[in-house]
């Protein structure tokens, strides 16, 4: 192998891995060249109304003058609800919960590109979009590593991807909440984004129906939904927010 060949080789792989881990240098640079919104100039857009809007949950959640440090999302499909919670010394607390706006797919975890589901499984916020075409939206690293060392497909490629947290309400696979609703997540994810913000994403609320759904296209449901119970019993049995 020639030497100009290593380096050709070396450098396609240098900028694969850019494309796919450097989204949060080059896109702000890519925003700006377009003229579309910077995730900075979105939350400057937006930030003091969803304040007024959040103050009371924050300051019964204990934050009275900032955003809490680090959140999680836990999003339950059968109650079609999205709840954040903040997470500091004090523990873990609700803040505040959303329905979905729409739904798509049943019970059960996203096997593959456009089956329509919503995938089952713990997750991390990869990006924030505010040129979303949903207003905006929060980009879910679904698949993980469990998703991929489960599926029988000969590419990841194949298991799909484009799993959003977003606005509006249409959806096939995605979590829609509505404009309101994800200005506020938006915000809160966003305070929190240098936390690592930990998406839970559960076929139901297990603490208050502990029963597993019967998934029979799959064999190992069972692996899955200890997993997300486990996540899931992390978080206070307060009842719920509306």
């Amino acid at each position: 192998m020639t030497r100009k060949l290593i380096l050709l080789i070396g450098l396609i792989i240098v900028v694969a891995i850019f494309l796919k881990f450097g989204r949060s240098i080059y896109m702000p640079v890519i925003n700006k060249i377009k003229g579309n919104q910077t995730v900075e100039t979105r939350i400057d857009d937006i930030q003091v109304d969803v304040w007024d809007r959040l103050e009371n949950n924050l300051n019964l959640a204990g934050y009275k003058m900032d955003y809490p440090k680090e959140v999680i999302l836990a999003a339950f499909k059968e109650e079609q609800i999205l709840q954040v919670y903040s997470k500091d010394y004090n523990g873990v607390k609700l803040i505040k919960e959303y329905s979905f706006t729409a739904f798509s797919g049943e019970l059960g975890p996203k096997l593959k590109e456009g089956d329509k589901q919503i995938p089952e499984g713990i997750y991390e916020v990869e990006y924030l979009n505010p040129n979303s075409s949903f207003y905006l939206s929060i980009k879910v690293s679904y698949p993980n590593e469990f998703d991929k060392s489960k599926t029988e497909l000969p590419n990841f490629a194949d298991m799909g991807g484009d799993i959003f947290i977003h606005g509006k309400s249409a959806t096939i696979g995605c979590i829609p909440i509505g404009d309101q609703a994800i200005e506020e997540v938006f915000v809160l994810t966003q305070k929190a984004i240098n936390n690592k913000v930990k998406v839970i994403i559960s076929p139901r609320d297990f603490r208050t129906n502990p029963e597993y759904p019967n998934i029979t296209s799959i064999e190992w449901e069972k692996e899955l939904y200890e997993l997300i119970e486990k996540e899931i019993k992390t978080l206070p049995n307060n009842g719920y927010n509306p």
